[in-house]
């Protein structure tokens, strides 16, 4: 197998990441310089060192004026976005948050929620997935279209289920008064655009989960929004719900980025739920698929995922970002009749809308992809060497 250093990459430069309004947009970027990691705002085609300022992502989420001070605070090191782009050793662009839990909400969509009864109902087969589809769809139909979880209608669609022997633990959270929300993975561990994106070896049914992701500090309050990749292993999971953490968790298999862009007079929450993200996969092969997740199709509103992470029963003194879940579930077969779409290494994988820029990453094995190694601890001893703590 081709090892993953040795792999073309894609050639990313600033316009095919920024957003198409960024101009007037807050963007957060964290850059791999050769001291240690450092906090910085997009200027144009510039990218500001503002660790001085904010020594986290963390501490700046915490500032009311965290708009301001990206657009407008004196810094350090100045870097060409092209620079950072083009390079995969130092200095880089990281994953834009740093101290933040990585949260994911899961099956807040109609159809991807089905998809996730269907891997439940195959075991994880992918061979089975079609002849489950269609009886799946034949007895739900549009049963659950536009339906509120924890309604009286979504009861109604229960009991209907349950008579035909179809309820799932993945309708219980899609359309019941809970929704699942599960740590996606460590602290620090996120790759950034340009990075690889590891899916496991063992895994032969996969696919990207393109996701809006909210940013919200310690007090609960939304600052910002990014785009992420909720990479989904459906041969595992759909063995078992119980091994969502080995589905999820493994290495590089969580990206998030290109930038934060915080919220302000031009971008807010009601932008996030009307936005459109679009994906895009390019095999090595000319293999080419399309897809999109709409926000305004989202079975719950975007702040009761955050009320069901952080309140009374639950804080983080260091804020968390927040997947919220996709539309996206390609059915479409890729490797033989029947079996759907799986990734293969060296797909390069682009998750894009016009307010919040491009993610781009390329597949590779997690035992393949770069080891992580830089934890909280190592963040600590790097700003205390800097004199920034």
């Amino acid at each position: 197998m081709e090892s993953a250093a040795a792999r073309p990459r894609p050639v990313l430069t600033a316009g095919s990441v920024l957003p198409a309004d960024a101009d007037r947009a807050a963007l957060v970027a964290r850059v791999q310089g050769p001291d240690g990691p450092c906090v910085a705002a997009v200027r144009g085609e510039e990218v500001v060192d503002l660790t001085a300022v904010a020594p986290t992502v963390a501490d700046l989420m915490e500032r009311d004026d965290a708009a301001d001070v990206v657009r407008e605070a004196a810094g350090g090191q100045v870097w060409r976005l092209d620079d950072l782009l083009g390079n995969q050793d130092v200095p880089r662009l990281l994953a834009p948050v740093d101290l933040q839990v990585i949260k994911a909400a899961g099956v807040t969509f109609a159809r991807s929620l089905l998809e996730r009864v269907i891997e439940e109902r195959t075991g994880g087969d992918p061979a089975q997935a079609a002849r489950i589809r269609d009886r799946v769809g034949e007895v739900v139909g549009g049963t659950l279209d536009g339906i509120r979880p924890g309604s009286p209608e979504a009861d109604k669609a229960r009991e209907l289920l349950v008579a035909e022997g179809l309820w799932s633990q993945y309708l219980e959270v899609g359309i019941g008064p809970d929704p699942e929300v599960f740590t996606k993975a460590p602290v620090l561990s996120a790759v950034g655009t340009g990075a690889d994106i590891g899916v496991l070896g063992a895994s032969v049914w996969n696919n990207p989960e393109p996701e809006a992701v909210l940013v919200v500090d310690s007090r609960g309050r939304v600052r910002g929004a990014t785009l992420g990749n909720d990479v989904n292993l459906r041969d595992i999971e759909g063995r078992s719900a119980l091994l969502l953490s080995r589905a999820k968790d493994n290495n590089a298999s969580c990206a998030i980025g290109p930038f934060v862009r915080l919220f302000d007079e031009d971008f807010d929450l009601d932008t996030v739920r009307g936005l459109d993200i679009d994906l895009r996969i390019d095999g090595t092969d000319g293999y080419v698929l399309h897809g999109s997740s709409s926000m305004r199709e989202i079975s719950r509103d975007v702040l009761d995922l955050v009320a069901a992470t952080h309140g009374p029963h639950h804080q983080y003194p260091d804020g968390f970002v927040l997947f919220t879940g996709t539309l996206f579930a390609p059915t479409e077969d890729r490797q033989a009749p029947g079996a759907g779409f799986t990734h293969e290494h060296g797909d390069v994988v682009r998750i894009s809308s016009p307010r919040l820029g491009a993610l781009v990453n390329t597949v590779v094995p997690s035992e393949q992809a770069t080891p992580w190694t830089f934890g909280v601890g190592a963040l600590m001893r790097s700003l205390a060497r800097r004199g920034l703590l």
